[in-house]
C-alpha cells in the first residue's frame, strides 16, 4: 500500500490521503533488551492512526560505532500508518522516552548503549532531507543489522534513490547477526 504522489522534502508534514507502509528499526542494548523490543512492537501498534502489520525475528547483533559495549538486540517493523513523517517520528521518540530513552542535546551518545532506539528507515518511497529527519534512512543500505531482518519481512523491497536492498546486504559483513528464539535465547 503507498501513498500514489511519493513525498518529499517539502512534505515532511504532510499527511498522506491514504494509508502509507513505513519501516522501522528498533534496537536495545541495555537490560533485558528482548522483552524491551517485543514491548516496543506493542507500543508501535498502539500509536494513534498506525497498525503493525508485520515484525521481524529479534536479532542479537554486535555493537556497531562504539563497539565497547553491549551487543544490540534489532529487529524491524512494518506499520500502515497515516501520520506524517515528521508525526511518526515525533511518535517514536515519544516511545523512546517512555522506555527510558534520554538523548544527549548535542548528540554525544549517538554510537553509545540505549535502552531503545527507534529510526523510521523508509516511509513509502518518501525521500525527505529536513533538518532531524532524513528518509530513506541514511546509513541503513550499509548496516547488515537493518538489511537482515528488514529483507526477512521485505525481500523485494527497493530503497529509493539506492535501489534493490537484497544486493546490498551480499556486499556487508553480517557475521555476529544471529536470529533469537521466542524467549530471546540465540539460535
Amino acid at each position: 500500500m503507498r501513498d500514489p504522489d511519493p513525498l518529499t522534502g517539502a512534505d515532511a508534514d504532510r499527511v498522506p490521503s491514504a494509508p502509507v507502509l513505513a519501516h522501522l528499526g528498533l534496537g536495545a542494548n541495555l537490560g533485558d533488551a528482548a522483552a524491551t523490543l517485543r514491548r516496543a512492537l506493542q507500543a508501535l501498534d498502539a500509536l494513534p492512526h498506525t497498525r503493525l502489520s508485520r515484525a521481524s525475528r529479534l536479532y542479537r547483533t554486535p555493537a556497531w560505532g562504539v563497539t565497547e559495549q553491549p551487543d544490540f538486540v534489532n529487529a524491524v517493523a512494518e506499520v500502515e500508518t497515516t501520520l506524517s513523517p515528521r508525526a511518526l517520528l515525533d511518535a517514536l521518540l515519544a516511545v523512546e522516552r517512555a522506555f527510558g530513552r534520554v538523548r544527549a542535546a548535542d548528540g554525544s551518545d549517538r554510537w553509545g548503549p540505549r535502552s531503545l532506539d527507534l529510526d523510521i528507515l523508509l516511509y513509502a518511497d518518501a525521500r525527505i532531507d529536513v533538518p532531524g529527519l532524513q528518509l530513506p534512512h541514511p546509513q541503513m543500505h550499509r548496516r547488515a543489522f537493518v538489511l537482515v531482518p528488514l529483507l526477512e519481512i521485505a525481500p523485494s523491497l527497493a530503497i529509493p534513490g539506492i535501489g534493490p536492498a537484497a544486493p546490498l546486504l551480499q556486499g556487508l559483513d553480517d557475521g555476529g547477526i544471529v536470529a533469537l528464539d521466542g524467549d530471546g535465547a540465540s539460535r
